[in-house]
């Protein structure tokens, strides 16, 4: 079956407009989904979605031989607005410590910059570390953006919520360091 080739680069380039419309629900849901849970569980369940059309349209690209430089460039673009309107969206609530989303996201942010300062001269492509590092950083989101406090409690949501972000921060700033030394490797090799 042939899909069309610029699938992979449809379904990366929806989740922008997807992470607006999340960002927006997740305000609106309020902290820890009160007042209302409804819009909260939206918010999660959107997010989840939005962040699992990632695995699908790189999926898709290789399947089917249709990397392009476009989708190396703009899939994490994609991913950093997404991921980093949940990680503002719930520092704005007051559930993630600022702290904690101002060093992840001058990393995610410093490391999108310099690859579009770099476009020009090749395209970046995410590295192992950096992927398992989104994985991780959907897995902890989405637990995160699902108000389950109200199945298994406040105090135990909370907790688990915690030990997740300093997980996400570790392997933000740990992927960050191996993007770096990367970065160094290859320059010197080049000279």
């Amino acid at each position: 079956m042939a899909i069309p080739r610029q699938l992979p680069n449809a379904i990366t380039i929806a989740r922008i407009p997807l992470a607006v419309v999340f960002f927006v629900l997740l305000l609106i849901g309020g902290m820890y989904g009160i007042p209302e849970p409804g819009v909260r569980w939206a918010a999660g369940i959107l997010f989840i979605i939005a962040i699992s059309t990632d695995w699908v349209d790189g999926y898709l690209a290789r399947r089917y031989d249709i990397v392009s430089d476009f989708g190396k460039l703009w899939d994490p673009i994609a991913d950093k607005l997404l991921t980093g309107s949940g990680f503002i969206g719930l520092a704005i609530l007051g559930e993630v410590p600022w702290w904690i989303v101002i060093i992840i996201l001058v990393r995610e942010w410093g490391i999108t910059v310099h690859r579009l300062v770099v476009a020009k001269e090749h395209v970046v492509a995410a590295a192992w570390m950096g992927k398992i590092k989104t994985a991780f950083q959907g897995v902890a989101l989405g637990w995160a953006l699902l108000p389950l406090h109200e199945l298994i409690g406040l105090p135990v949501w909370t907790a688990i919520t915690a030990v997740l972000m300093v997980i996400v921060l570790i392997l933000t700033v740990a992927s960050g360091i191996d993007y770096i030394l990367a970065q160094v490797r290859g320059s010197r090799q080049k000279s």
